[in-house]
């Protein structure tokens, strides 16, 4: 029982944790996060272990893992203000072309990489950007202003 209640705890903590450091996905993460997480994981199998390393523990420890998991997806697809807490709500990072500078800083999100993921988009100024929005898994979706081109007929095929 020791091993499960320490799962929980454990499991809690690092929920915690990934919600505190932000939304990065995991593409996105830099080799040092990419280290830190994988040795996170070692230091948890131990502190949820003990130095046990039988078979029951490995499969307690993964049970309570899965069954968590599972209790917090049942909870985001059925309540919508727990889902706020638990995973997150998109924010709106620019709008109008402006940059929202308060949720850039509140998501530590800065305009060099607020642009560089833009141009991934074909965007090449913020003045061309409608809506951005930084979604709950870490990506930003960009909604360009139309160009003036867009509302202008198109002219007939001579063929």
């Amino acid at each position: 029982m020791e091993i499960v209640i320490r799962a929980l705890v454990l499991f809690l903590f690092l929920w915690g944790i990934t919600r505190l450091v932000g939304r990065s996905s995991v593409g996105e993460l830099s080799t040092f996060q990419l280290v830190l997480f994988v040795a996170m994981g070692d230091l948890v199998q131990q502190g949820i272990t003990q130095d046990d390393v039988s078979m029951t523990s490995a499969v307690l420890t993964i049970g309570v893992f899965a069954v968590l998991t599972l209790a917090l997806s049942t909870i985001n697809a059925r309540s919508p203000r727990m889902r706020g807490i638990t995973h997150g709500v998109p924010v709106v990072i620019v709008r109008d072309g402006e940059p929202d500078l308060q949720n850039l800083k509140r998501e530590r999100l800065s305009l060099d990489d607020l642009m560089a993921a833009a141009r991934q988009q074909g965007i090449r100024r913020f003045a061309d950007i409608d809506l951005a929005v930084l979604e709950t898994n870490g990506r930003i979706s960009f909604f360009a202003r139309p160009s003036a081109q867009d509302g202008a007929p198109e002219e007939p095929d001579p063929a």
